[in-house]
Order: C-alpha cells, then structure tokens, then sequence
C-alpha cells in the first residue's frame, strides 16, 4: 500500500493485475468506527476509473491517481449510479482528462448525465463491453440493486473483478485493500443499521445474474475488496437480504 497523503491517509493498493483500489478513510460524525470511500482505477490503453469521489474530496483522489498515471492519460470516467460519492467530482475529472468521456448506463445518460456532464456521456446498454486494450469491461443494469433506477455495475473480465458499487458495504476507516476474510457478516450489520436497499422484487434474478459471472474479486466502493468465490458470496448477500 502507498500512502499519497499523510493528513487524509488517502493510499493506493493493486488488488488485481492493472486494477488499483484508490482509498480514503474519513470519520462520520458519532461514529467511532469511520468509514471509507473507494475509487478504482484499472489502467490500460484507454484507462478507466469507476467512482469519481465526492467533489470535495477530488483533490486527493487526483493525488492518488497521479502516482500511478499521469491524469490525463483518462479516457473512461465510469459509476454505479448517480450520487455524490459515485459522479460527485465527474466535472472535475473531464477537465483534468481532455479526452476522457462520461461512461454510463443509457438510464442514467438519459436521465441525468446528458444534462449534469460538461461533456457528453457514452450510454452503455444492459451487457454491452468496452475494450480498454488488455481488460475489457461490460456493463450490468441492475436497477434499484442496492438503489436507483439507473444503477448498474461493471465486469472487469480478464481479471474476473466486479466493481460491485455499494453491494457489500462495511463500515470502518482501517480496513485492509484487499482481503479474504468475511464481509457478508459486516456488510449486512451495517446494512441493518440504516437499511439502504430498494428491496426490488427484481433482485433475486438481478443477485444471480451477478453470480453467474463468477468473479473472484468483488470491488466494494466501501471498506475491503474481497477475493473469493463472489458466486457464493452474491448468493449468500441474495438470502440474507430476505431475512
């Protein structure tokens, strides 16, 4: 792990081949344990990052960017779904990658991303991939899983990585980049604790869907990215979200 500033603690860790976990631990107000934002970045060809950070926080995340490749050397700015955390700093990020474009699902694009981007977004369609040179990412509309209509995820699949969004989030601000240790249990608690899913009666079919892609490194936007049977793990999130 590289740590890329010793006030925010904001660090850098591969956690696949060409797929960088960009971390940044912050405290919540009345909560001892904290809690973290995460980025990916997957550099190739055509690099991409999937989250933007909140825009308030742009400033460290290019921090962290900047020590792995040059900013502008971005050509994908790619999100789950539309929130702060997910596209809050999109803007900046156009204006530090000149030829970097918005990448989103056609609900999202349609809804809000033509109209909040300075530059055009690419709306990708349920299953559609993009070539970014050695990876290859494909776009899964998962509305209203975990929330928004736009919502979606991306298969990494020559590294089998899902950039999983906020499925499996845990709390905690000094969790390891990259573990294989449980984090249903953790998730789950916290999930419970201000339940945050739609409960879409989709979501059965959308869990497994997931499933089948097989991955073996779940990339979480909050907390650890997980190495494992992500089949048996989505299936378990599955059951566990009816309990």
């Amino acid at each position: 792990m590289v740590i890329t500033n010793s006030q925010s603690s904001t660090n850098v860790e591969e956690i696949a081949a060409g797929v960088y976990r960009i971390n940044t631990p912050v405290v919540l107000p009345g909560d001892a344990g904290g809690f973290s934002f995460n980025q990916y970045l997957i550099v190739d060809d055509e690099p991409l990052l999937f989250h933007t950070g909140p825009r308030r926080m742009f400033p460290l995340v290019l921090e962290a960017l900047a020590s792995v490749i040059e900013p502008a050397r971005l050509r994908h700015i790619a999100f789950s779904h539309v929130e702060a955390d997910e596209c809050g700093s999109l803007n900046e990020w156009l204006a530090v990658a000149p030829d970097a474009a918005p990448l989103c699902g056609t609900v999202a694009a349609m809804v809000s991303i033509t109209d909040l981007a300075d530059r055009a977004p690419v709306a990708l369609a349920d299953g559609q991939a993009v070539s970014l040179g050695r990876h290859s990412v494909r776009w899964i509309d998962t509305p209203h899983l975990p929330h928004a209509w736009e919502c979606g995820f991306m298969m990494e699949e020559s590294t089998r990585t899902l950039l999983c969004g906020d499925l499996f989030t845990q709390g905690g601000a000094t969790l390891p980049a990259l573990t294989t240790s449980d984090i249903l249990g953790p998730s789950e608690a916290f999930r419970r604790s201000m339940d945050y899913f739609s409960h879409t009666r989709n979501a059965d079919a959308m869990f497994e869907r997931l499933a089948q892609l097989e991955p073996t490194t779940l990339a979480c936007m909050h907390g650890s990215a997980w190495s494992g049977d992500g089949a048996g793990l989505l299936r378990a999130l599955a059951r566990s979200v009816h309990q």
